[in-house]
């Protein structure tokens, strides 16, 4: 259709500039290929494409900003019905700082700098109140947050908005809205949008890319999928986060359009 339609050529050329020539949807719907189930979520080349030049740090500089995406664990209980964070997963929060020197040519949105990740096991919610709360607002004064809601998180995500205010959006895990998220993380690293920091041994750096190179992907007949570690294999905490920090991002970007 191309061939004989210029207007047709224009939007395809469009859509791989945006979503990247091996981007899922671009080669279903353009390309006409079929994708295996069960794949790497990520390519050998988009993990290099992740991987970014700049250090970590751990506190906010003025003129900078934050973003951030927050990933809780389910709530378990021991032997004496006192609650305590599952075995098979941990609270994440990933930080994240707007890059405006990288504004995406299709959508205006700008890059996103992976600067900062905490993460937490066996430790209740209500005890991490006070010190998520701090974080997010004192140490890094971040502008927009995304919440993981679902289930249990319901209320962390209505308890940090309180706190917070508007800067917080909850996130509530579907079919839907998780392949949404997925898409929109394939895309922002197609076009060297998204970068991590450079490794510095930490525990969260190593469990970070254990995930990444870990994280499957199925698709399915109506053009959705769904990713993460395969149970037994791993977790995918930091994973989603840094997902969930990608949504705030693009969340600030298009607030402050509306906005303007």
């Amino acid at each position: 259709m191309a061939k004989y339609n210029p207007d047709y050529l224009a939007y395809v050329l469009s859509e791989r500039a945006r979503l990247g020539e091996n981007h899922p949807l671009f080669l279903t719907q353009y390309c006409l290929q079929p994708l295996r189930e069960g794949g790497g979520f990520l390519s050998l080349t988009q993990q290099a494409q992740l991987r970014g030049q700049h250090a970590r740090y751990h506190a906010r500089e003025n003129g900078k900003t934050y973003v951030a995406g927050v990933d809780l664990a389910g709530e378990a209980e021991d032997d004496n019905s006192t609650p305590l964070k599952s075995k098979h997963d941990a609270t994440v929060v990933t930080i994240g700082e707007l890059d405006f020197s990288i504004i995406d040519d299709i959508q205006k949105q700008p890059g996103l700098k992976i600067i900062e990740h905490y993460g937490w096991m066996g430790i209740r919610h209500t005890d991490l109140y006070p010190q998520l709360v701090d974080i997010l607002k004192n140490t890094w004064n971040c502008r927009r947050v995304v919440v993981d809601a679902t289930g249990i998180g319901q209320p962390v995500a209505s308890f940090l908005k309180q706190a917070l205010g508007s800067r917080v959006t909850p996130f509530v895990f579907t079919s839907a809205s998780k392949s949404k998220l997925g898409f929109e993380l394939l895309a922002a690293i197609n076009a060297g949008r998204l970068k991590t920091y450079t490794g510095d041994g930490s525990p969260e750096y190593k469990e970070f890319w254990q995930e990444i190179t870990s994280a499957k992907t199925v698709f399915r007949a109506n053009q959705t999928m769904s990713f993460g570690v395969e149970p037994g294999r791993g977790h995918d905490d930091y994973l989603m986060s840094l997902a969930l920090a990608l949504e705030a991002a693009n969340s600030y970007q298009n607030r402050e359009a509306r906005g303007s």
